[in-house]
């Protein structure tokens, strides 16, 4: 067993997070505080509480057994335990009758400590690690014997029905934990996929998740570049009042444009406003080498992965692409190679559960001659002629690819709101409100 886990040692290294959360006590309280919450519990409990009891061969009249007729949940909280997980507590409000005349009021309280963890599948699940019902008499319409017609209520209500229960109502956020990892588009060819490394932590800040971007292409994941720097979830100094804090390390927005590079999505081809004639004036060779005047076309493709770099206040994207400057537009000829080096800033923005990416201004160009046949071209030349377009073209039709956004790491039916970007040197920190969708249907 030790020789197998050393082998797995070295390939479980190499996962580590580029991008989490942190759900804080705010967002907990929002989370459970929301319409139809309530409704679903009472719906869970009421479906086995007050189902008819099973036939007892003892020779008891059935006038005498209790039955439970009305299930009210009154209270319903989630609260954060640092270090642990956390605590549900459910008030229920049960109306019980042993006869049509004889009804009383029962208080169910329910206890239970949660927490995540991480099912075999790797998707983060809601367990219930303690389970802890208590039933008291409220109020009766006659003289009962308490003790006894407890004991009879009791027998119905066990700790282990509850329990179940309460195991019942977890299955319908564990459903909505599940989409968390699930692959969202970004091009038609290219997807992300958000995929938790462990179970989350608790802290006073609240619920930390920590999760591990991939990309695919044509439905195969691809190899990233390796991140330099192991990252964490930085914890904010004091309590937030946002729902949630994301976070996303330099290394996503460089994996992000590599995996764009990879599908060809940065490949783009530039109308320029010259034709082969207007350049031969300036280079006289063009004059031998095309007879009929023909529009001249710059198809630009990266020759090296992009690269994102963080400071505060501030994301630049430096892209390494070679344009093949031709003429004709069904039967391309190519007569120049550039190398072009552009350096943008990039614009973040949030919208709904999209991270909407632009590239916002252009810093930097430099371009050098890789290739002519038509000979040498001054480097003043070429950014005369051919700067124009790159600078106008380039960001346009990058934009282009990137308008429809890159999806967040979020679960089913849930929106963000409120959305504060704040750029940090490595990092880029998204604090935000969540939002339930209103049901349909």
């Amino acid at each position: 067993l030790s020789i197998l886990l050393s082998l797995l040692v070295p390939a479980h290294t190499t996962r580590s997070p580029d991008c989490g959360g942190i759900l804080t006590p705010s967002g907990l309280r929002y989370r459970k505080s929301r319409p139809g919450f309530t409704p679903h519990a009472e719906s869970v409990l009421r479906q086995d509480l007050m189902a008819p009891p099973a036939p007892d061969p003892s020779p008891i009249s059935p006038s005498s057994r209790n039955q439970i007729i009305s299930v009210k949940v009154d209270k319903f909280s989630l609260t954060l335990i640092p270090d642990t997980g956390m605590r549900l507590s459910i008030e229920v409000d049960l109306g019980v009758t042993s006869a049509p005349s004889a009804t009383k009021e029962m208080r169910l309280s329910i206890l239970a400590d949660l927490h995540v963890e991480m099912n075999p599948e790797g998707n983060l699940e809601l367990v219930t690690s303690d389970c802890k019902p208590t039933l008291e008499e409220v109020q009766s319409t006659e003289e009962m014997d308490s003790k006894s017609s407890g004991s009879d209520v009791d027998k119905q209500i066990n700790v282990e029905k509850i329990c179940l229960e309460v195991s019942k109502l977890l299955l319908f956020p564990n459903e909505r934990l599940m989409s968390l990892a699930a692959p969202f588009p970004i091009t038609p060819s290219c997807q992300v996929q958000y995929l938790p490394l462990a179970a989350p932590m608790y802290s006073e800040q609240g619920i930390i998740i920590s999760l591990q971007t991939t990309f695919q292409v044509a439905g195969t994941v691809i190899p990233l570049p390796v991140s330099p720097v192991p990252f964490s979830m930085p914890e904010p100094a004091s309590s937030s009042p946002s729902h949630l804090i994301l976070a996303f390390s330099e290394h996503f927005y460089t994996s992000l444009f590599s995996a764009l590079e990879e599908s060809g999505a940065l490949n783009v081809s530039l109308l320029s406003s010259l034709t082969t004639a207007t350049l031969a004036e300036r280079i006289t060779q063009m004059g031998s080498l095309f007879q009929e005047d023909l529009p001249v076309v710059l198809q630009a493709v990266t020759r090296s992965s992009p690269h994102v770099v963080l400071e505060e206040d501030k994301a630049i994207v430096k892209l390494f692409l070679t344009a093949q400057i031709g003429a004709g537009s069904s039967l391309f000829q190519s007569f120049l190679s550039v190398n072009v080096d552009v350096t943008a800033r990039l614009h973040l923005s949030v919208a709904d559960t999209r991270m909407i990416i632009s590239v916002a201004a252009i810093e930097d160009i430099e371009l050098s001659l890789a290739a002519s046949d038509v000979g040498p071209v001054l480097a003043a030349l070429l950014e005369e002629l051919f700067l124009p377009t790159i600078r106008e073209e380039v960001p346009a039709q990058i934009n282009v690819v990137l308008r429809q956004g890159v999806f967040l790491p979020h679960i089913v039916s849930f929106t963000y709101t409120d959305v504060n970007i704040t750029i940090h040197k490595d990092y880029v920190l998204i604090p935000c409100n969540l939002q339930l969708e209103a049901r349909t249907g």
